[in-house]
């Protein structure tokens, strides 16, 4: 089928979104348990103990303990106001910042950095001069920024003006809340459904009725992604997670030549960023490559920042280890798909 899809149903127990690009799968969001923190949730929490030598502290929620970076004059006792960043590593606190966002599909509320601005990725120039106007007549509250972001583009001035009024409902809702009381949850974090309709590209056929997944072949494709192989053509990579790190193994189908491995290589770099995306996949990236020379490093190097610069999870590239292995640090921002199927 071509085209894109975007299926909403429910698989391993849990709320889920697909998005279907010309028949094949292309991300996949899954819901949390209803214990854990969610990314995006918006905390009035309790300052707890700092972490000596990390400049960190804990912070107490109703729905588990956050990390704080960069604590700095926060008294243990004190109530602060925190948005859960990325999903925890197994056993740990879930990272957390108090530079609040209130996110929706075409703006941004920011408190405590004031400012009216636009995405860059809005070129036409008639457009921009509709959305400043935008900008110029909304009423905010002193210290609440705003931003548009590149979807409010191609949207409609009043679902555009529309949306920023609701934001601007919810966070002086979620702000006058904050300064005093026990820790409670201000704000759920966004489900994958709300995920979905707010950051993906708007499709011609979104299915949010039970059996989504059957109908459009969703259900098979996730089930596929339990096998840690990822077929290239000529070679293959192998994506396995561990509880330190996610290695990526990149094998050339038996040939052993570096002309081979480089070709190779290139190939699996531009598949590895959806492979690690549909399987929710996050933190320490190990890639393991096929025969190298030390030459070609600089290319691979490009193609592989290229191809997560095209990836909407955040992906950085660390550098080459002794052992000439790649390594990336990767956004938890997606719940991982082996847990969620543990």
């Amino acid at each position: 089928m071509k085209g894109s899809v975007i299926a909403m149903d429910r698989i391993l127990g849990r709320q889920a979104a697909a998005m279907i690009v010309d028949g094949q799968l292309d991300d996949l969001l899954l819901d949390p348990p209803d214990d854990q923190v969610r990314p995006g949730a918006i905390y009035r929490a309790k300052a707890g103990r700092p972490m000596k030598g990390q400049g960190g502290m804990i912070l107490e929620t109703p729905d588990g303990p956050l990390f704080l970076r960069n604590a700095k004059g926060i008294a243990q006792g004190e109530a602060v106001l925190a948005q859960a960043s990325t999903y925890a590593e197994r056993e740990k606190a879930a990272p957390a910042t108090q530079r609040v966002l209130f996110k929706g599909r075409h703006a941004m509320l920011t408190p405590g950095a004031p400012g009216r601005n636009m995405s860059r990725a809005i070129m036409d120039q008639g457009r921009r001069a509709a959305l400043q106007e935008i900008l110029d007549g909304v009423e905010l509250p002193d210290g609440l920024g705003i931003v548009l972001r590149t979807a409010a583009g191609a949207a409609e001035d009043g679902d555009v003006r529309e949306e920023i009024a609701r934001l601007a409902d919810i966070a002086g809702k979620v702000l006058n809340e904050s300064r005093s009381g026990k820790p409670a949850r201000l704000l759920d974090g966004p489900s994958a459904s709300e995920l979905a309709r707010r950051d993906w590209p708007r499709s011609s056929v979104i299915d949010d009725k039970p059996g989504s997944f059957v109908r459009f072949g969703a259900d098979e494709m996730i089930d596929a992604l339990r096998s840690p192989h990822v077929m290239l053509g000529e070679g293959s990579l192998v994506v396995e997670p561990t509880r330190a790190l996610v290695a990526v193994d990149v094998n050339s189908a038996g040939s052993g030549s570096t002309a081979a491995g480089l070709k190779t290589n290139l190939a699996a770099l531009r598949v590895l960023p959806r492979a690690l995306r549909l399987r929710g996949l996050g933190g320490q990236i190990v890639i393991d490559l096929a025969p190298l020379a030390k030459r070609d490093r600089r290319r691979v190097e490009d193609a592989a920042k290229s191809a997560f610069r095209a990836c909407p999870v955040d992906t950085t590239f660390a550098g080459w280890t002794p052992l000439g292995h790649m390594e990336f640090l990767r956004k938890r921002e997606r719940l991982p798909l082996h847990e969620a199927a543990a």
